[in-house]
């Protein structure tokens, strides 16, 4: 953990440079080193092509992400690494906003330790 989940929908995906902003979060979250293991961080987005925006009228879209984490960081760390999240999402939709109707959201999801399970030799790379 953390993964940072983004639906967005279908009719902004050749605008959207996913990529970038994936790059752009990793940065955010790898910062934070000690809060979050670099070795558990994953970006993924799920392209929607069945939705409904407002009364339908527009070509409205939208972006929603998710930053799910796992249990025991404080509120503090988790209210400031998700308004630089927010931030990074709202620089890097700026300009499409601008020219289109766009919403963009993100919420944080906790695990609890119960009902949590995790396997990853990826850590082993970044301790040496």
């Amino acid at each position: 953990m953390p993964h940072f989940i983004v639906e967005y929908t279908d009719n902004m995906k050749d605008e959207a440079n996913l990529a970038k902003l994936f790059e752009e979060v990793h940065k955010v979250l790898i910062a934070r080193e000690t809060i979050f293991p670099i070795g558990g961080i994953r970006s993924r987005a799920i392209e929607l092509k069945e939705y409904r925006v407002a009364d339908g009228a527009e070509d409205d879209a939208f972006v929603h992400a998710v930053l799910k984490i796992g249990a025991g960081r404080s509120e503090e760390i988790k209210k400031e690494v998700c308004t630089a999240l927010f931030e990074v999402m709202k620089e890097h939709f700026s300009s499409l906003m601008d020219k289109r109707y766009l919403a963009l959201s993100m919420e944080l999801i906790e695990f609890s330790d119960v009902g949590t399970y995790k396997q990853n030799n990826i850590h082993a790379r970044f301790k040496k």
